[in-house]
């Protein structure tokens, strides 16, 4: 298979399609995902193409990773979470349903289960409250910035 440019994240990286957007880097994107599972669920999404992990160039993952780890810590800390799931698909039979790789960031609490991906769309104003809280954790804890020791 090769990489759709059409995708929706690709759209979204052009700036044809608006995100509630957390984070950006010359190499990364982070961004609320539309149809959350969990309060805070956030994409984040390399700017270089690929369908997903498997074809992706090895050089993506020091980068998405490293965005990864700092929207997990900032996703924990602005919603209080007891724990971060963090979720990457390969191919629709393992769940993949947009074809650009990107990695989920689920916040999770307690006896709380995650939704189903139903496609339920979440409120605008939700997002952008979620949005905010994140973009707040960021900007305020230098423990969400710097790696922990």
């Amino acid at each position: 298979m090769t990489y759709d440019p059409d995708n929706i994240f690709a759209k979204i990286l052009r700036g044809e399609i608006p995100c509630h957007k957390v984070y950006e880097d010359e190499a990364v994107i982070a961004f609320m995902d539309l149809m959350p599972q969990g309060t805070g669920h956030t994409l984040v999404v390399p700017k270089a193409p690929s369908r997903n992990l498997l074809d992706a160039d090895p050089g993506t993952f020091g980068a998405l990773f490293a965005a990864t780890q700092k929207i997990a810590r900032a996703v924990k800390q602005a919603f209080k979470a007891d724990g971060v799931v963090i979720m990457q698909f390969n191919e629709a039979a393992a769940g993949q349903s947009v074809y650009h790789l990107h990695v989920h960031v689920i916040p999770r609490f307690e006896g709380v289960p995650l939704k189903p991906h139903t496609g339920q769309v979440e409120q605008q104003e939700v997002l952008a409250a979620n949005a905010e809280k994140i973009r707040q954790a960021l900007a305020s804890s230098s423990s969400v910035l710097e790696p922990q020791q």
